[in-house]
């Protein structure tokens, strides 16, 4: 299967045109904005995230499990089915179907992961893990 064609300004586009959503968000807008608080600066980590996801670019050299782990309160199952809403809301609108689809399913498979790692630093700092 090709992959599908995708390029740097499309991902910035969506990147953009999603956190822009996410910040006016009922759900997400207060989790996103009480943790970030140089939106400018957090978009050029997050369209280099995208960038070495989607384009194997190797731009991101950050820690996605330690930065969402601070937020663990915050990380709920229902804010990741929100956050995996707007962000298939945001593809579908922005790109062609199979490049939509193709992040949707990278996003789902980061949210799956980030999902698991954050319980599992929840849980170790409830004593909870053995």
């Amino acid at each position: 299967m090709t992959p599908p064609a995708l390029t740097e300004e499309d991902l910035n586009r969506v990147v953009d045109a999603f956190y822009a959503r996410v910040r006016m968000d009922d759900v997400l807008g207060p989790i996103f904005n009480n943790a970030i608080h140089d939106w400018p600066g957090h978009l050029v980590t997050l369209r280099a995230f995208w960038s070495s996801v989607m384009l194997t670019t190797g731009r991101y050299k950050g820690q996605p499990m330690v930065a969402h782990a601070r937020h663990a309160t915050d990380m709920t199952p229902a804010a990741f089915e929100r956050w995996l809403m707007l962000w298939r809301e945001t593809t579908d609108a922005l790109l062609p179907v199979d490049a939509a689809a193709a992040m949707q399913e990278k996003a789902a498979r980061i949210a799956e992961s980030l999902m698991l790692g954050v319980d599992f630093y929840r849980n170790r700092a409830l004593g909870l893990s053995g």
